[in-house]
């Protein structure tokens, strides 16, 4: 019996009969010569249908075959470095083909089509080469991510979907009723984190998080997923040095697993090659002064040549303001120590400089903004109910959290990366809708 391979692994298999099972991407008729992508959810190969090598019911399927009909092929694998395809150089000599399902009128042809058009579409949208693309890297990032944290001693503890509380503003819950009690869709899953770490020392949490936030950038998304690692015993310092070395191995490993997938989306590879430890590091501060500056020369700022705008200090940065600052270096920079108004309730101020505190985010070359956001939490149970109160933040549902601080509080850090813009910024996608499978935004629930 013929074995059954996948696309991806074709190459193991020069000069030997195979089958393949997948779908028809693409077919070129030269008559006699029958030219067919095939793609199987590993990649796309081209089979080539040539008259005198197969049955006449074979060939004739072959020439009705339309776009998006599901066939079996059987043939030998051939290398030929001019053969289309991911991985290219293979194709398979067809000595048979069984069509299972004709497939009638695909409505997402090869012509351009608009993006509200390929979004309510989104189910047939994601078979395209470019889609496919980004998702099969998307899977790897999120190996990757797993792989390091297991790695380097991180154990995964599930959080909850409904919480009774905030982690980031009560501005951008998703409210819902438990049981006649109020209840969110969670924003993170930190606050629970900070729980774990005290029995397991250093945790991690990954799933789907919720913002209700009312925007329609190209960064923002209702529903998206995010890891966020938490470590006990831990400063600002070390967090930095963590997520570095957490950043870069996901880069490099998609560079070396889905090199494939990038060369399909035609990525710019020595951006993501130069993306290696140590990070460089500048302040608030030094951030503010150098857009000001900036601001005064009348500087711009891509894609469109905006001209660069003053920032306040105090005030947090706005996507221009990120980009201008990440063009600067030629891997990601971390900007640390915001203005204590401009961050979350419970991050550690500097002793001697409350008006800061000790927050960090990690913000991507090429315009991609931020892509970590972390900080120290803060260890003293009076400054927290002091911080819980100052945001006007219902202090019995915090009674937990403030519990952690009265019981072996220790200094403890963590962040968070959202996948969806880690993903834009590794396949250079413009916008996040195409980084998750059935994208959540602001106008959009369907499909």
């Amino acid at each position: 019996m013929t074995k059954i391979v996948r696309i991806e692994d074709m190459p193991q298999y020069v000069g030997e009969e195979v089958t393949l099972r997948g779908w028809l991407h693409h077919k070129t008729d030269k008559g006699r010569l029958q030219f067919l992508q095939i793609r199987d959810g590993t990649g796309i190969a081209q089979a080539v249908v040539f008259k005198r090598n197969v049955s006449p019911q074979a060939f004739k399927s072959a020439r009705r075959l339309s776009q998006e009909s599901s066939l079996i092929v059987t043939g030998v694998v051939r290398h030929d470095s001019r053969a289309p395809g991911v991985p290219g150089g293979y194709e398979l000599d067809v000595r048979d083909l069984e069509v299972i399902q004709f497939a009638q009128d695909y409505p997402i042809t090869p012509k351009e089509h608009g993006i509200d058009f390929l979004l309510d579409r989104r189910h047939l949208w994601i078979r395209s080469s470019r889609q496919w693309a980004i998702l099969r890297i998307r899977a790897e990032i999120i190996k990757a991510i797993r792989d390091w944290l297991d790695d380097h001693g991180f154990l995964l503890v599930d959080t909850p979907i409904l919480t009774p509380s905030a982690a980031e503003g009560t501005s951008t819950l998703f409210p819902t009723d438990y049981h006649g009690t109020p209840a969110y869709l969670t924003q993170s899953g930190q606050l629970y984190n900070e729980a774990n770490i005290f029995a397991f020392g250093k945790v991690y949490c990954f799933g789907p998080t919720f913002r209700a936030e009312k925007s329609k950038t190209r960064r923002h998304l209702q529903e998206f997923w995010m890891v966020e690692p938490e470590i006990a015993f831990c400063q600002l310092d070390e967090l930095m040095e963590i997520e570095e070395q957490f950043v870069s191995y996901i880069v490099q490993t998609v560079l070396r697993e889905r090199a494939n997938e990038l060369k399909v989306l035609k990525r710019d590879l020595s951006r993501l090659e130069a993306v290696q430890p140590p990070f460089p590091r500048i302040s608030y501060d030094e951030a503010v002064e150098m857009i000001n500056k900036a601001a005064a020369k009348g500087e711009t700022v891509p894609p469109n040549d905006e001209p660069v705008v003053p920032i306040t200090w105090g005030d947090d940065f706005g996507a221009p303001h990120e980009t201008y600052i990440a063009m600067q270096f030629d891997c990601p920079v971390f900007v640390h120590h915001y203005p204590s108004e401009a961050k979350a309730f419970y991050m550690e101020p500097e002793p001697d400089r409350p008006e800061v505190c000790r927050s960090v985010d990690l913000l991507a070359p090429e315009g991609y903004g931020e892509i970590t956001g972390g900080s120290e939490r803060m260890s003293d149970p009076e400054l927290l109910i002091e911080a819980i109160r100052k945001h006007h933040l219902p202090e019995d549902a915090y009674a937990w959290y403030i519990d952690l601080r009265r019981y072996g509080s220790v200094p403890h850090s963590g962040f968070g990366l959202g996948i969806e813009r880690m993903v834009a910024w590794l396949c250079g996608v413009d916008h996040v809708r195409e980084t998750i499978p059935y994208p959540r935004m602001l106008n959009r629930i369907y499909p």
